[in-house]
C-alpha cells in the first residue's frame, strides 16, 4: 500500500478522533480529523480523501446523513463507528453506502488494521478499474469491470463498490459455493473476520433488494446456510 493516503476522521468526542488521528498518522497515512459534520462537509468538498471513519452521533448532522452525503459524490470507503450493540444503525449505515463498521469501545490496533485493509481494496478496485476485465453476462444480468457498469434485464443497477466486488465474486464462480470468509477475505482482506461478522449478510440483502431478488425464492444469489452464497450456473 502507498503510502500518505489522506483519511477523514468525524467524531464529536475530541479524545476519540485526536486517538484516532495519532494512530493513522503512525502509519504515514494523513489525517483531517474533526467534530461536527458541517466541518467535514467543507473538508470533502476541498480535500481529496481516501477513505472516511464516522461516528453516528455527531451534534449537528447524524453520521448516516453524513453517510449519504458521501455517496452522492464519491465512492471511497466509509467506516462507520456505532454505538454497542447498535445493530440498526449498523444496518442502515451499510445500506446507505458504508463498506465497514466498528462499536465502541474498540482498539485502535483494529481500526487501524481495518483501514488498511479498506484502502488496499479501494486501490485493488481502482486499478482493476484501468485495466481489461472483460463482460459477465448471466440471466439478464450483466456486470462490466471495466466501467463498473451492472445491468439486470437492461436496466442499470447502482452498486456501491462492496455490492460490486460481492456480485463480481459470485458470478466469476456461477455454479459453486463462495463461503462468506472467503468473501469476506477477497474484498477487504482482514484478518479480523469472526462468524459473528453479519457484513457480508448486510451487504448481500441490500444487493437482493436491488435486484429485486429474494432469499427464500432466489432468481440469482442462493444463501447456502451455514456456508457461504453461490449463484447457480
Amino acid at each position: 500500500m502507498a503510502l500518505g493516503e489522506t483519511i477523514l476522521v468525524v467524531d464529536d468526542e475530541r479524545e476519540i478522533a485526536d486517538l484516532i488521528a495519532l494512530y493513522l498518522r503512525n502509519e504515514n497515512l494523513t489525517v483531517h480529523a474533526f467534530h461536527t459534520a458541517r466541518e467535514a462537509i467543507e473538508c470533502i468538498d476541498g480535500a481529496d480523501i481516501d477513505l472516511a471513519v464516522l461516528d453516528i452521533m455527531l451534534p449537528d448532522m447524524d453520521g448516516l446523513s453524513l453517510c449519504r452525503r458521501i455517496r452522492t459524490e464519491h465512492t471511497y470507503p466509509i467506516i462507520m463507528l456505532t454505538a454497542k450493540d447498535a445493530e440498526v444503525d449498523m444496518i442502515t449505515g451499510l445500506a446507505l453506502g458504508a463498506d465497514d463498521y466498528m462499536t465502541k469501545p474498540f482498539r485502535p490496533l483494529e481500526l487501524v488494521a481495518r483501514v488498511k485493509a479498506q484502502l488496499r481494496r479501494y486501490k485493488r478496485y481502482n486499478e482493476a478499474m484501468k485495466r481489461p476485465g472483460g463482460v459477465i453476462a448471466h440471466a439478464g444480468l450483466v456486470i462490466d469491470a471495466d466501467t463498473h457498469a451492472c445491468f439486470l434485464d437492461g436496466r442499470p443497477l447502482s452498486l456501491t463498490p462492496t455490492e460490486f466486488s460481492i456480485l463480481r465474486i459470485l458470478c466469476e464462480n456461477k455454479g459453486s459455493v463462495v463461503g462468506s470468509e472467503r468473501l469476506f477475505h477477497e474484498i477487504w482482506g482482514d484478518e479480523y473476520y469472526s462468524k459473528s461478522n453479519n457484513t457480508i449478510t448486510v451487504h448481500v440483502r441490500h444487493l437482493r433488494e436491488k435486484m429485486n431478488d429474494t432469499a427464500d425464492k432466489p432468481r440469482y444469489i442462493k444463501t447456502v446456510w451455514g456456508i457461504g452464497y453461490k449463484i447457480e450456473a
